[in-house]
């Protein structure tokens, strides 16, 4: 609760939600799970060849996708991380979310599921620990597990990757003051969710994901990030800007000014409204 800061009933820093919707074992709308299955006439369906990731999963996702690519029951992926030795920095603490790197994994006969996440984390390692992200990490104060988790945010917040940049300048100039990120995709995280609307209840939810409540960054990623949102965190985009809100698709309006923010608040709130009437 910083004096610089609005008081949180009024409040709402930012808006951005994702839509998934998952059949036959692909996402609809842009990414697919795993290549999909053919049947060609009579033949048997083949197995997938390869596994693809999208930017802004989450690891349950990707542990889902695991169970499905290999055709393991549900769960069988998180159950398996104890014996999957990976390579994680010591502040992520055994949890590989951040770390599941994504992008297109090829599916070998003996695929296992520690070898698959053990590839991703690999990954993400040389991604990671590269001199453009390490150097760039340094060069603004943090390590590179606190790089990630910045990009985790700014992959789940950004509209466009070309709001990217400014929405990592947002949680930069926020954390500078002492002021609480205030961020909905953490509390989504916490909650196991996406969606476009957090409620007064939610932000006084008990979870050190909540970043209303908490100062701060978030105790781990909240998704695993791909290389733009990455080159965000280490390169945000100049500004004073401490708050931004998605108005409509296309139109995400940042500024320094609490009022003005106000205003941009109840126009997505009137847009929300009338989306929500039958036949709009």
């Amino acid at each position: 609760m910083q004096m610089n800061t609005p008081p949180r009933s009024s409040i709402r820093l930012t808006r951005r939600g994702r839509i998934v919707l998952i059949a036959t074992g692909a996402v609809v709308a842009g990414t697919a799970v795993a290549v999909p299955l053919l049947t060609l006439g009579g033949e048997e369906e083949t197995k997938p060849t390869a596994l693809v990731i999208p930017e802004g999963w989450r690891a349950a996702q990707v542990y889902s996708a695991v169970d499905k690519a290999l055709e393991l029951p549900p769960g069988a992926t998180r159950k398996s991380l104890a014996k999957a030795h990976l390579k994680l920095p010591n502040d992520a603490e055994g949890n590989p979310e951040g770390y599941l790197f994504p992008a297109t994994y090829p599916l070998p006969e003996k695929a296992t599921p520690e070898s698959l996440l053990a590839y991703m984390v690999d990954t993400a390692n040389k991604k990671f620990n590269g001199a453009p992200i390490a150097a760039g990490a340094q060069r603004n104060a943090m390590n590179v597990y606190q790089a990630v988790t910045i990009a985790s945010i700014v992959q789940a917040e950004a509209a466009t990757k070309a709001d990217m940049g400014k929405v990592a300048r947002v949680i930069f100039n926020r954390l500078e003051r002492g002021m609480p990120l205030q961020m909905d995709s953490t509390i989504n995280y916490a909650l196991g969710r996406s969606t476009l609307t957090t409620s007064l209840d939610d932000t006084r939810l008990d979870s050190p994901y909540n970043s209303y409540q908490r100062m701060g960054l978030p105790p781990t990623p909240i998704a695993n990030p791909g290389e733009e949102a990455l080159r965000a965190a280490i390169n945000p985009t100049p500004g004073d800007w401490l708050y931004f809100v998605t108005v409509k698709p296309g139109d995400t309006r940042f500024t320094a000014d609490y009022a003005e923010h106000q205003r941009n608040v109840a126009e997505f709130n009137a847009q929300q409204k009338r989306s929500a009437q039958p036949g709009k």
